[in-house]
């Protein structure tokens, strides 16, 4: 299955086709709004507004795996996320990233991650796939999205 092939709800209700990214440097995170790792939504709209403009596009793909940690409807998570966080870039409506109702989108990401294999362990797990749609990295939850290591595989995409 190809990255383009992968259709995906957003948090509208409507369906995009992942193919809309083609050529953009995606960072992929799953996210909850209940979650000690929250306060990430702030460093992802920060690189966001920093590199949309370089081809960067920070998706947002809402979960409740984790301990219930996002339990809302899909107008709930976008009012928070905006009222709370400013998020301006794209969200999904809320998907399952791990078990046997997983995403295919999850599913392409999980399988292509051989360095650090296996499920997504927690909320905010981001994934960095590059312009030629090939995953750069995974960075697992204590990873912040200012962290050093991070973004100088954001910038070498870029």
């Amino acid at each position: 299955m190809l990255l383009g092939d992968i259709k995906i709800r957003m948090i509208d209700g409507s369906e995009i086709d992942m193919s809309e990214f083609a050529g953009k440097v995606l960072t992929i995170v799953n996210v909850a709004s209940k979650c000690g790792f929250t306060p990430q939504y702030a460093g992802l709209e920060a690189l966001y507004q920093q590199y949309k403009d370089k081809g960067l596009v920070v998706l947002g793909v809402p979960c409740n795996q984790f301990g219930g940690q996002e339990p809302g409807s899909e107008e709930e998570i976008q009012q928070f996320c905006q009222s709370r966080f400013g998020v301006t870039f794209p969200m999904t409506a809320k998907v399952d990233v791990n078990g046997p109702q997983r995403h295919p989108l999850y599913q392409w990401l999980v399988e292509r991650a051989t360095d650090d294999a296996g499920d997504v362990q927690w909320n905010f797990e981001k994934f960095l796939v590059g312009r030629e749609t090939q995953l750069l990295g995974r960075f697992r939850s204590l990873i912040k999205p200012e962290d050093p290591e991070f973004l100088q595989k954001l910038e070498a995409a870029l």
